[in-house]
């Protein structure tokens, strides 16, 4: 309770440690807070002594803000709008830090303008090393999130609408099954939901799809699920807010409203998945290999 009534945004204070901020000042070594919800030390050492530096994955108060807007619950609409403001006061602390590393380049051109050179682009981290070589269709249709974000919530309902007036499969994948969506699901014979086992299932499913549909209505950062849909996957159709400022929209068939979205869908219904377009993602998503991008954090922290 003291964490939701405190100063401090709930994301940051409810990760507060005395041990770990003691164990901290112990040891004398670079620190690297990962997400600046990591970052309850600062508030109460600036650890003057030794290189810090902070992974943005988001800007934050943005962030919540947009889950303002597409929660439906009237609690937690209020919750998010007031950590908004929260967040955008306390993000100062990051003045405390030697280094920001940015995850995309429309973040890296918020936080360059605020906090200068501090700020540093290196892109997303993921597991994947290679574009997978599928053969040319698939079946059906996909999309996957966590069904307890408000966000993704409401781009299921977004394709439950576009779904209902096209008579082709579509999986709802999820870890966690919400009751209100699995109703809304069970009244559309040719759409069904998949619980989620592990990252490998997962895999399984982008595999076997034709198409992944990935509609988002909150630009934030770049999505790890775009990343892995496209090594993983065959086709995928978006919103405009999943992949501007990424330079991956190139990849990816873009449309904004229901109609757009469900032609780009009845297109791609007759396109063959080729080696041009294996080729064409590993060219783009050469920024984006995980070995580069640790190797300049190493040389950031040392």
């Amino acid at each position: 309770m003291l964490a939701i009534i405190s100063k401090t945004p709930y994301i940051v204070g409810s990760r507060s440690s005395k041990d770990l901020i003691l164990n901290l000042k112990k040891i004398k070594a670079p620190i690297l807070f990962e997400g600046m919800h990591t970052t309850f030390p600062l508030t109460v050492e600036n650890f003057s002594d030794r290189k810090v530096v902070v992974r943005a994955h988001n800007i934050e108060h943005l962030y919540y803000k947009g889950l303002s807007k597409s929660e439906r619950r009237i609690d937690k609409k209020v919750f998010f709008k007031w950590q908004v403001n929260k967040l955008k006061r306390y993000q100062k602390i990051l003045n405390k830090a030697d280094k920001i590393l940015t995850i995309s380049p429309s973040e890296h051109a918020y936080f360059s303008e605020r906090f200068g050179d501090s700020a540093e682009y290196i892109p997303v981290f993921h597991q994947n090393t290679a574009i997978k070589q599928l053969s040319r269709k698939g079946d059906g249709a996909l999309y996957h999130g966590d069904l307890r974000v408000a966000d993704n919530k409401r781009s299921v309902h977004f394709l439950l609408e576009i779904f209902k007036k096209i008579d082709y499969p579509l999986v709802i994948a999820s870890s966690f099954k919400n009751r209100s969506i699995l109703k809304e699901i069970a009244k559309i014979k040719h759409i069904s939901f998949i619980q989620i086992k592990d990252q490998e299932h997962l895999l399984q499913l982008m595999e076997k799809a034709h198409i992944n549909v990935l509609p988002t209505f909150q630009k934030t950062g770049i999505k790890l699920k775009l990343i892995n849909t496209l090594y993983n996957g065959r086709f995928c159709v978006v919103t405009r807010e999943m992949v501007e400022d990424t330079g991956l929209e190139d990849l990816c068939e873009v449309a904004n409203t229901k109609e757009n979205f469900s032609k780009k869908i009845k297109d791609l219904l007759e396109r063959d998945y080729h080696i041009e377009i294996v080729k064409q993602r590993a060219k783009a998503l050469l920024p984006f290999d995980t070995r580069s991008s640790a190797k300049k954090i190493i040389d950031i922290i040392y």
